[in-house]
């Protein structure tokens, strides 16, 4: 099916740097770790910076053989793009919003165009026929990617809004991939800026009702959210006021407006429970207000809405005001007036029940209509029904009747949402592993789908030439994890392909189908690419992520492992062409999957690895170690905590053992997972290694969490990777 595995030598010119040693010893509870490679974390000291280049440097030089394969699999990328390409127009108020790609051109350029119908007609709601590549009557530039990353070294937006008139736009905007951000504002009627500028703000920005103030977050200098704060425009930057302000730093902070814009809601919390406050935004003089306090632990989310004149509260929550768990979560509705009660006597009405088999991802309302988003045999979809209608139901202890979009495929995920909460249409979208992402409006009265876009996919690709399967893998406990296994319909289980396993399971986050073009060139190159739905994920529900979660997160490498046995024995893959690959808290997982079965693995690609996690969170100091430590526990306070994240924290679990070929990638501005765990990582390895397989390090110098800016970097970066990997399976030439 492909060729022999033949991994490329090491070219005898090419030494690996070796760091120096500055012992450096880290106490608790008892225990002393003398970490050698500390002194790399100085990001200012000119020889961490040239250590850093000379790894670069070592990685060229071993992996120069790839080029060409890179070279290719980055054309595939691009010949299966439409480049010039646009987003689907989403109406607010009395504007048409999307976004245009070019080609040759690396970020989007952000438009509008002018709307005209009655909220309440569907037609009003169609989009406007926007043709790629074409000019657009009255079409307005809010924002061009290109002109604004002109000359930078990076570029991201990290947030837009519009003010409720139209008239003003304000945005931010990293240049460094730090993800601290710019802000600007810019008047739609003239198309200039207003003088102001803020500096190092955070994601979260909205406007009043009347756009004379805009609210904005700000982290503190361990890059956790903290602050909103209140820029009333034509004022001095410096007189703004701090709306609120948390000093718990184990919480992050939010903003968000409700659906139909009046009210302002911050939310304070972790992955264990949460905080709810409320702003008035039709109201100059009105005060930030408490809805649900984290006293009473309860995780939730919610939304303001009126009713018969009257405000209620939508809360999507895990345990009720009763104290009944619901550890998948539930829906409920109260009168705003029940949340000034304490907790005990307040009155909620549950509109969809908990259910140990479905998790309540989430829920909103429309002016009409309620969404519920759901994930049901580890597939997330949504359900609606009307407002009315529910809030009835519910009140007469009945289960509202929801309707639910069916599809035809065994593994897919849909979701909504409206832009606007008049809209008589609510935005669908769905994907699959091979069907390109599709955006539907569906008739909130009706049930209707209207398909509106396709992501059109060149280079004659068809679904049909591919397959995606669910499995199912033994864990040594018993557990079954699934498994989403991908492959070119051609391939046949003989057991001769090259295959990769994919995963994360962290912070209840799945590993949801998706269509991803690059995939497609590892699976034309004969590549099984399976997806291990781990424990620490969300796919099978909160319990699923909570059996992978603190003292039990070692089910999480473990399932990993079980995962990658269930595919060596399953006929569809080699057992000596197995690669692994994840990234951030994914890639902890790889490096506690190698420490566990480094025979299990032909090679492994680690991106902005978090590999050394106890000793960043035994920090609070650093970027969002105190947020950890709801998902890790805390090992400054707890022993226990300490010795279990001691015994699978890859970095200081490195054995001797013939390890793969590894490719550790990073970013030197990252202040999510730091450059330096994955440099240190790479020394360790190489010290206790007894294989001659290479073990590099690659940084992005100019970039942050998510790799390089640009979509041209971002497919060299997807190329770079699996380049490697094929490589390293023997997987270089497309199959039939």
């Amino acid at each position: 099916m492909s060729e022999a595995p033949s991994r490329a030598a090491t070219p005898s010119t090419a030494v690996p740097p070796v760091a120096k040693k500055v012992p450096s010893p880290r106490e608790h509870h008892g225990d002393v770790f003398v970490d050698q490679y500390e002194w790399l974390r100085e990001k200012e000291d000119p020889e961490v910076v040239a250590h850093l280049k000379a790894e670069n440097a070592y990685t060229e030089a071993v992996t120069a053989g790839q080029q060409p394969l890179r070279d290719a699999i980055f054309e595939e990328i691009k010949g299966r793009t439409q480049e010039t390409d646009l987003s689907v127009p989403s109406r607010l108020g009395d504007w048409w919003y999307y976004s245009r790609t070019i080609e040759g051109q690396q970020y989007p350029v952000y438009c509008r165009v002018a709307a005209s119908g009655a909220a309440g007609d569907v037609e009003a709601w169609t989009p406007p026929a926007v043709v790629p590549g074409e000019p657009v009557p009255g079409e307005a530039v809010l924002l061009d990617g290109n002109a604004e990353a002109a000359g930078k070294p990076f570029f991201a937006l990290g947030g837009a809004t519009v003010s409720r008139d139209g008239c003003l736009y304000a945005y931010s905007v990293d240049n460094a991939g730090n993800e601290t951000f710019t802000l600007r504002i810019r008047d739609l009627r003239t198309g200039d800026h207003l003088p102001e500028v803020i500096e190092n703000v955070f994601y979260g920005l909205e406007f009043s009702t009347d756009g004379g103030r805009l609210y904005y977050v700000v982290a503190d200098e361990s890059w956790r959210p903290y602050q909103i704060r209140v820029h009333v425009l034509g004022t001095p930057v410096e007189q703004d006021a701090v709306l609120y302000e948390e000093r718990d730093v184990a919480q992050w902070t939010s903003i968000d407006l409700s659906g139909d814009r009046r009210w302002l809601l911050v939310s304070v919390g972790n992955s264990e429970y949460s905080e709810t406050r409320y702003l008035d935004l039709d109201d100059a003089e009105a005060r930030l207000e408490l809805l649900l306090g984290r006293d009473e632990r309860i995780l939730h989310s919610a939304e303001l809405f009126e009713r018969d004149g009257a405000t209620r509260v939508l809360l999507v929550h895990n345990r009720d005001a009763k104290g009944e768990a619901a550890v998948n979560s539930m829906v409920s509705t109260a009168p705003l007036a029940e949340f000034a009660k304490p907790l005990a006597e307040q009155r909620w009405t549950t509109v969809v029940a908990h259910d140990d088999a479905v998790k309540i991802e989430g829920a909103e309302v429309t002016a009409s209509h309620l969404l519920v988003a759901l994930r049901r045999d580890t597939i997330e979809t949504v359900r609606f029904a009307p407002l009315a209608e529910a809030l009835v139901a519910a009140e007469a202890g009945r289960a509202p009747s929801f309707a639910e979009p069916a599809f035809g495929e065994e593994l897919y995920t849909a979701g909504a949402g409206v832009s606007d909460y008049r809209a008589p249409v609510a935005r669908l979208s769905y994907t699959s592993f091979f069907t390109p992402p599709r955006v539907y409006d569906y008739v909130l009265a009706t049930g209707e789908l209207l398909l509106r876009k396709e992501t059109p996919v060149l280079g004659g690709y068809d679904p049909q030439d591919y397959v995606a399967e669910r499995a199912w893998a033994t864990a040594d406990d018993g557990t079954q994890v699934p498994l989403s296994v991908l492959r070119k319909a051609s391939v046949r289980a003989d057991g001769t392909n090259p295959a990769l396993v994919y995963g994360y399971g962290s912070y209840e986050v799945s590993m949801d189908p998706a269509f991803a073009i690059p995939r497609l060139s590892l699976l034309d190159r004969g590549v099984v690419f399976v997806v291990a739905h781990t424990r620490g994920g969300g796919e099978l529900g909160r319990r699923w992520y909570e059996a992978g979660k603190k003292l039990l997160k070692r089910n999480t490498f473990t399932d990993f492992v079980a995962a990658t046995d269930w595919l060596a024995a399953s006929g569809w893959a080699d057992p000596t062409r197995i690669a692994c690959m994840g990234g951030s808290a994914g890639g902890l997982l790889i490096g506690a999957a190698l420490n566990l079965a480094p025979e299990k693995y032909a090679a492994a690609v680690a991106q902005v690895p978090f590999v050394d996690a106890l000793t960043t969170i035994l920090d609070p100091e650093l970027p969002l170690s105190a947020l950890e430590w709801e998902e890790w526990g805390n090992p400054i306070e707890d022993s226990a905590v300490y010795a279990y994240m001691k015994s699978y924290t890859p970095y200081e679990n490195v054995r001797p053992a013939g390890y793969p070929a590894v490719a550790a990638v990073t970013s030197f501005n990252d202040t999510r997972v730091l450059y330096v765990e994955p440099a240190k990582w790479v020394q360790v390895l190489r010290e206790a290694t007894t294989s001659a397989n290479p073990i590099v390090l690659k940084t992005e110098m100019d970039a942050g969490h998510g790799g390089a800016s640009g979509r041209y970097e971002a497919w060299k970066d997807r190329a770079w990777d699996y380049a490697f990997i094929a490589d390293a399976l023997g997987a270089r030439n497309l199959i039939s």
